[in-house]
């Protein structure tokens, strides 16, 4: 995990990831809930912007990435099990 003290910028931009995140996760929720034709189409699409940016936040939180390695940095994590 990196460290807000010593890695500030790191920091910032872990942090930037996982409020991005919340904030589409609270759109994409507000839609289900209050759109009555969202599909699977939409919601793919919905979900999908918020893995990248958990996803980010997976890689930039505890790997020190940096901005030659973001590509890499964005595919799914290779440590993590998908639940299901």
């Amino acid at each position: 995990m990196i460290d807000k003290k010593l890695q500030p910028v790191e920091w910032a931009a872990f942090m930037y990831e996982l409020e991005d995140a919340r904030e589409h996760l609270e759109k994409l929720i507000k839609d289900v809930e209050n759109i009555p034709n969202y599909g699977e189409p939409e919601l793919r699409i919905d979900l999908g912007h918020v893995f990248a940016h958990l996803n980010r936040a997976w890689r930039r939180g505890g790997r020190h990435v940096d901005d030659a390695d973001w590509e890499s940095a964005s595919q799914f994590p290779d440590d993590l099990m998908p639940v299901g």
